[in-house]
């Protein structure tokens, strides 16, 4: 079948002296051919002539996909699982606004595009392995340097308790002027965070760019999706661990050696967990996971057998030949035109455009999913989190092996992978309605959407009464009454005194609070108020989570084919650049606006929002809960609609290399590249 394609007439060269030279070729094929092709450097695993019998072992592509998965997910925990649950205590702690906050976030995201082009084209002929090495070891530099402010920044000085009920014949709660406090200097730790966070974007470049293309060079081409889907599901339980873990590490005091003496409890708003134990633990492992990448060969056993069984599915418009040709990618002059050439490839610009719209969506549920749920269905904020997490992380991770799975079993070519994407994307589309149907309204909140008992006014927290009582509005601390209404704090409810009954407040003497609307005529009630949301009467939760697993599922099973549609319409040697100019665009385009879009539209629902007496606006308390299921529908189906159109697009621009190309390319390359 081989010799075939070359000996056909109709695919032999016209020149007399092209045909010597291909027999030529044919009977040395130790001789290397005119047109250079890649030397792959296969050796054993080891440490120069150190390399023993037992490594070898792992010297094939499960040992490595083992090793990538590891990191993978330290990353994973370190930048999307513990930097997410301890962003609002480093904030406590020093003396943070959100909006600096999101200024550390942001640092992540920021080193990634600045570096992404650039280590993906200069690490495209480099020794991958050792450039993960190298990203294992600034993983670790930025977890250890993201934990030295809590060193440096003293004992934590938690002062005096804050009273949450009224205080009507005793100290004014709100002891508050808006002159302007002096700035502390623990607010200049926010560099070292901005650092920390810069160092981590370096070391996630490699991986996702060079690590991902390295998996492709190592195995058959019907095998790579699978494997590529793999690597990317274990990235995904990294943010899983990373919230379990940083959430019971908030368990533990701060300050370690302090916890016995302290007068403080978790549920106390002055507590502050040890977020930082967490980022140390990290730095050791991923600095552990320096040895067996450094120890990987350039190129794996078999890779160059491999290669030769490959057939190029490259985009027709002559990239692949100008590349080969002009030797593209060698040099660093050769940088502009490497993007150049790129950028003018319809179908990988179409395919990066539709991710980015994707991931859009993606960043943006993943960060505001847990106050969807939260506010619509009246639970708290924990167990909003971890309802999130249960059908984020799981669904995402089940979608990328799902569809890696099948690419791999139908050998899939790089049509009908797109083709794949785009039926994938329609069911997400249609499981996306799951907003109009699941929505739920509002419970009846004192001052917002009813007035205290028929008094005081609506959108007006203030009653008379509660008017003597003082009360903070930047004290946010729901109570349900009697009366199944929500109320701002116990001091809005009027509430004097408190009593703690099997670890539960509950409130008396609340002047607010009418009477059991369910129990007209029972006047000796043990409470009158009880710490906590009153529990919601819509029953759509188990429906919402059901439909918006499976909307994850199929969103998610786009990921790894567009991966691999990435991978096989450019040129072989610019594969590591095409994906590094993909994770600019996904920054870009879609991780970085994405939560910010969101968030624009969850503010846009606003009906309460904390505004303290120098009139400055701070956090919402109280959302329309229907205007933000149609608002978060609104962005979601809109994303979802550019994304089907530019897999549309890119399916009707592709050109797939003409048979006798492939044919050829594929007789050179195992002639010329496989010893005999």
């Amino acid at each position: 079948m081989q010799r075939a394609g070359v000996e056909n007439p109709a695919f032999e060269p016209s020149s007399p002296d092209l045909r010597l030279q291909r027999r030529t070729s044919a009977a040395r094929p130790r001789q290397a051919p005119a047109r250079p092709l890649p030397a792959w450097e296969e050796g054993p695993c080891g440490w120069g002539s150190f390399a023993p019998r037992a490594l070898q072992r792992c010297n094939n592509p499960e040992g490595y996909l083992s090793a990538y998965s590891l990191l993978a997910v330290c990353q994973g925990i370190v930048v999307n699982g513990l930097i997410n649950v301890s962003i609002s205590t480093i904030e406590k702690r020093f003396e943070l606004n959100s909006s600096l906050a999101g200024v550390i976030s942001a640092s992540y995201d920021i080193a990634f595009c600045v570096l992404s082009l650039f280590v993906s084209f200069f690490g495209e002929r480099g020794h991958k392995p050792r450039w993960l090495a190298f990203s294992s070891f600034m993983i670790g530099l930025g977890s250890l340097v993201f934990a030295l402010p809590h060193f440096a920044g003293g004992i934590y000085q938690y002062g005096s308790k804050l009273e949450d009920t009224c205080q009507v014949s005793g100290t004014n709660n709100a002891n508050f002027t808006c002159k302007a406090s002096k700035e502390s200097s623990l607010s200049n730790y926010l560099y070292v965070f901005i650092l920390a966070q810069l160092l981590l974007g370096v070391g996630g470049t490699p991986l996702y760019t060079l690590g991902t293309a390295f998996i492709d060079d190592s195995v058959p081409k019907h095998k790579s999706s699978l494997y590529i889907g793999i690597g990317y599901a274990m990235s995904l339980l990294g943010p899983a661990l990373g919230y379990v873990l940083g959430g019971q590490l908030l368990n533990i005091y701060i300050d370690v050696p302090l916890q016995p003496s302290t007068e403080m409890d978790p549920d106390d708003p002055r507590w502050l967990g040890a977020w930082w134990i967490a980022f140390l633990l990290c730095c050791i492992t991923t600095w552990l996971l320096i040895i067996p990448f450094s120890c990987f060969p350039k190129h794996l056993p078999g890779t160059a057998k491999v290669h030769a069984e490959k057939i190029s599915e490259a985009h027709h418009d002559g990239s692949e030949a100008f590349v080969e040709d002009r030797n593209i990618g060698k040099h660093f002059k050769d940088f502009p035109v490497a993007l150049l050439i790129l950028l003018k490839n319809p179908v990988l610009m179409c395919l990066i455009v539709a991710a980015s719209t994707e991931a859009l969506v993606a960043t943006g549920f993943a960060t505001f999913l847990p106050k969807f749920i939260e506010n619509q269905f009246g639970q708290s904020s924990s167990y909003s989190a971890t309802l999130g997490g249960l059908v984020l992380i799981p669904g995402a991770a089940l979608g990328q092996i799902i569809s890696g799975f099948l690419v791999s079993k139908y050998k899939l070519d790089c049509k009908n992978v797109i083709k794949f994407m785009l039926g994938t994307c329609s069911v997400a589309l249609v499981l996306n309605t799951v907003f109009l149907f699941s929505k739920c309204g509002n419970e009846p909140f004192a001052g917002v959407s009813e007035t205290y008992n028929g008094t005081g006014k609506l959108w007006n927290l203030t009653a008379p009464c509660n008017a003597n009582c003082n009360c903070l509005r930047s004290f946010y601390y729901p109570v349900c009454g009697r009366d199944e209404v929500q109320y701002f704090s116990p001091c809005f409810a009027g509430c004097t005194s408190f009593s703690v009954q099997k670890r539960k407040k509950t409130y008396q003497s609340c002047s607010c609070v009418g009477m059991p609307k369910r129990l007209p005529d029972e006047e000796d009630v043990p409470f009158e108020a009880v710490a906590g949301k009153c529990q919601t009467r819509c029953t759509l939760l188990p429906l919402f989570l059901g439909f918006f697993f499976f909307a994850v599922v199929f969103t998610f099973m786009a990921v790894t084919p567009t991966t691999v549609a990435i991978l096989r319409c450019v040129p072989d040697k610019q594969r590591s650049f095409a994906l590094g100019v993909q994770s600019v665009f996904l920054r870009l385009v879609g991780t970085i606006p994405g939560p910010i879009l969101f968030g624009v539209a969850i503010d846009r629902s606003c009906t309460l929002w904390d505004v303290n007496k120098c009139d400055i606006k701070g956090a919402c308390w109280v959302y329309n809960n229907s205007k933000m299921a149609y608002m978060l529908m609104g962005i979601s189906a809109a994303c979802k609609v550019i994304t089907i159109f530019f897999i549309v697009a890119a399916f009707c621009l592709y050109k797939p290399p003409p048979d006798n190309s492939v044919t050829l390319r594929k007789d050179t390359e195992m002639v010329s590249a496989v010893p005999m």
